[in-house]
């Protein structure tokens, strides 16, 4: 399992495990931009930060299946 994740992040590295790396790297911060929106959105109505923090990384989660489902490997 340990050699398939090293694989997995050399190849990331390299830039050959996806096929079109710009689209991940635009993808990926998209979900950067929205989960930390969510997040300060919600520090204001939160009683405390860290329920902020847990649900709006929830949701950021959540939404790395939407973002990536059309991402195709090399």
């Amino acid at each position: 399992m340990f050699e398939m994740a090293k694989n997995s992040m050399i190849l990331f590295a390299r830039g050959k495990l996806f096929k079109d790396v710009r689209s991940v790297i635009l993808r990926s911060l998209l979900g950067i931009v929205i989960t930390a929106a969510f997040f300060l959105l919600l520090a204001f109505v939160a009683p405390h930060p860290w329920i902020a923090a847990f649900i709006s990384a929830f949701v950021g989660g959540g939404l790395q299946p939407y973002l990536f489902r059309d991402l195709k490997y090399a």
